[in-house]
């Protein structure tokens, strides 16, 4: 089975828009923990618009699943690294005012720079994940900068599910990404709009460890409560 982290980043947007701390993202953690969740993600961004450095500390001390803290590796970035050593860091290469991620490393260009920050956190005990296009020659050279996974951007596929018209070339160049990464001894993870909807296709892909969702997920809580929006993401995954 799939493992799910379920990202709080929209919980700490909406506490965000008032100042009394509801919805608060430590209970929401809980709640997912308590539905079966495997991990939590968050995404600290440097405009703090969402999750704040102190969500992620507080996380740290509660949390009794894996942590996967994502973001493009500033020096603010990776000090909340060295603190906290998550399970997990997931190497995003979004501009500090990206509305949201959106494309992949390329490595081509970033693979030198990469290199020594991915040896740091992997010496501090810490599992490497990069945020990749299913590009096969990008998949490469995460493996020789030393990652230990690649989280794949699902957002071209979600686009294909939705239209319909070409969705099964697109799944299979994902395919084909996962089946390249898992040759050359990289975990695959996967995350980017992915939903009810789409989510189990995906995950007839061999070998996906792990999806990290938000968005929809926070979403499809607002209607069915999160606690029951977790249990029916997790029903989706075991294939029951």
């Amino acid at each position: 089975m799939t493992n799910l982290s379920v990202n709080l980043n929209k919980v700490a947007l909406l506490r965000n828009a008032r100042n009394f701390g509801i919805p608060s993202v430590i209970e929401s953690a809980s709640t997912c923990i308590r539905a079966g969740a495997h991990g939590i993600t968050v995404h600290p961004r440097p405009d703090q618009r969402h999750i704040k450095p102190e969500d992620v500390y507080e996380l740290a001390q509660m949390l009794t699943v894996e942590f996967n803290i994502e973001g493009n590796p500033s020096p603010q970035f990776l000090e909340i690294i060295r603190e906290v050593k998550p399970t997990q860091c997931t190497l995003v290469p979004d501009a500090p005012d990206a509305f949201t991620s959106d494309h992949g490393w390329n490595l081509v260009t970033n693979g030198s720079w990469l290199r020594p920050i991915i040896r740091e956190l992997k010496d501090l005990g810490v599992r490497v994940s990069l945020f990749m296009d299913p590009d096969l020659t990008q998949i490469e050279y995460a493996k020789e900068i030393g990652a230990d996974r690649i989280e794949l951007y699902t957002e071209s596929y979600a686009t294909a599910f939705r239209n319909s018209d070409h969705v099964e070339s697109v799944f299979q160049e994902y395919k084909k990404a996962a089946r390249k990464a898992q040759e050359i001894g990289l975990g695959v993870n996967a995350g980017h709009d992915l939903n009810l909807q789409n989510l189990e296709k995906f995950c007839s892909i061999p070998g996906i460890l792990e999806v990290s969702i938000g968005h929809a997920l926070i979403a499809d809580a607002l209607e069915m409560g999160l606690f029951t929006a977790v249990k029916e993401y997790l029903r989706v995954l075991s294939h029951e």
